[in-house]
């Protein structure tokens, strides 16, 4: 046991003192808090007024006369194209339009610009729109039905539980960024904790020092005190995510506002991303240290593990098809499948949140998953960690497990 604890110390240790690994877990906190500050500092910055344009009209019709301010645009009436053409010529106005004598039944109206575009500014539009329905609706119906009228529609969506009752947490968009982004941090550190315990795995062998530490450890001992101080280093990293996340939310909502404000992350959200990362890391991890065993350099054994390193950041290739069917069966598989689900699920409780019954499948196939992988890999250090040369077939390696 003390000789497993001076292992993982070791690594441990080693890690906190990576360069790589120090700016990796800062870089979101710091680079967060610089982008906090850079919009207090824009925003701060005294912006010149709103221009008011000015924009001419001529009323064909004889109803359209009042409600000519619309917001920081001016509506200006004349009373012939002629007058209204020699008020643009004079730059007396940016633009002008004219509403014909059929525009109840056409609901046609002509905009006459100097400037090419190939649709008409919002702004422009909106004032407009607003101009004549609130002319056509003034006296007939009342001042807030008008209002109701030219305000657009804010539809709500509220996600109910099978019981009918109002779910803890609302799906949206605000609430799929922090799940978003801490699932590609937890790919990330996923891939990162775990190649380090390839590369010194693979450095020790390359190097021939493998053959005086197992004069020392014992094989399960040295793979016990590698996989725990680099998961221990890991998971540092991940709870500084954790701890900045809630801080640097606050910030930017007090700071920025708008849908920030209204972004929700529940406390079974962190724990489950600990959870996750734990389990996760412990298979990467073993199957890292399985790599390292049965190839002669840390290079041969890095490009074998981009092959179940594909599936940590698969989920943001297929972001499109998650948000559109966060439900399907395709999902629900890989949301169990161990290298993917980490990943995924965590993207899938931002988006529509994922039943009890797949989770606790998840769990348990991860779990069974590091439970055998420690068993093949604490088998193939035994067997290869001392053996160089040509990397043995799948065959090869079946047989030696079986034997």
């Amino acid at each position: 046991m003390n000789r497993t604890f001076l292992i993982f110390r070791h690594e441990f240790l080693r890690t906190l003192r990576r360069s790589g690994f120090i700016i990796l877990t800062l870089a979101l906190p710091v680079l967060a808090l610089l982008a906090i500050g850079v919009f207090q500092i824009v925003s701060g910055i005294a912006s010149p007024p709103a221009q008011v344009t000015r924009i001419g009209y001529v009323d064909e019709v004889g109803s359209f006369i009042q409600f000519t301010a619309q917001g920081n645009i001016d509506l200006v009436r004349y009373d012939t194209p002629e007058a209204v053409t020699q008020a643009i010529i004079k730059k007396d106005i940016a633009e002008y339009f004219i509403i014909p004598p059929d525009f109840l039944s056409t609901r046609t109206v002509n905009l006459f610009t100097t400037q090419k575009e190939l649709a008409p500014p919002e702004d422009t539009n909106t004032a407009i729109k607003n101009f004549t329905s609130s002319n056509l609706l003034v006296g007939k119906v009342p001042a807030d039905v008008i209002t109701v009228v030219e305000t657009p529609l804010n539809l709500i969506t509220t996600l109910i539980t099978s019981t009918g009752e109002v779910a803890a947490r609302q799906a949206g968009y605000a609430n799929l960024l922090v799940p978003g982004v801490f699932a590609f941090l937890l790919a990330l550190s996923l891939i990162i904790s775990s190649t380090y315990v390839l590369q010194s795995l693979g450095e020790e062998k390359e190097n021939r020092l493998m053959e005086i530490l197992l004069s020392s450890v014992s094989t399960r001992q040295l793979l016990a005190g590698k996989v725990l101080g680099l998961g221990a280093a890991g998971l540092i990293q991940v709870l500084v995510w954790l701890i900045s996340f809630p801080l640097l939310l606050r910030l930017a909502s007090s700071s920025v506002g708008g849908f920030i404000s209204t972004i929700q992350v529940p406390a079974y959200f962190w724990i489950l991303g600990i959870v996750y990362f734990i389990l996760g890391y412990l298979l990467f991890a073993v199957l890292s240290s399985s790599l390292a065993a049965i190839t002669s350099t840390v290079r041969e054994a890095q490009g074998l593990a981009g092959l179940y390193g594909v599936f940590s950041f698969a989920p943001f290739w297929l972001l499109s098809l998650i948000l559109l069917y966060p439900n399907s069966p395709v999902w629900v598989v890989f949301s169990i499948f161990p290298f993917s689900a980490p990943v995924l699920v965590m993207i899938r409780l931002g988006v529509i949140g994922v039943p009890t019954w797949q989770l606790v499948a998840s769990l348990a196939v991860l779990a069974i998953s590091v439970v055998g992988g420690l068993l093949i890999a604490a088998k193939l250090l035994r067997i290869y960690t001392l053996m160089y040369g040509k990397r043995p077939g799948l065959g090869e390696i079946i047989r030696n497990l079986r034997a």
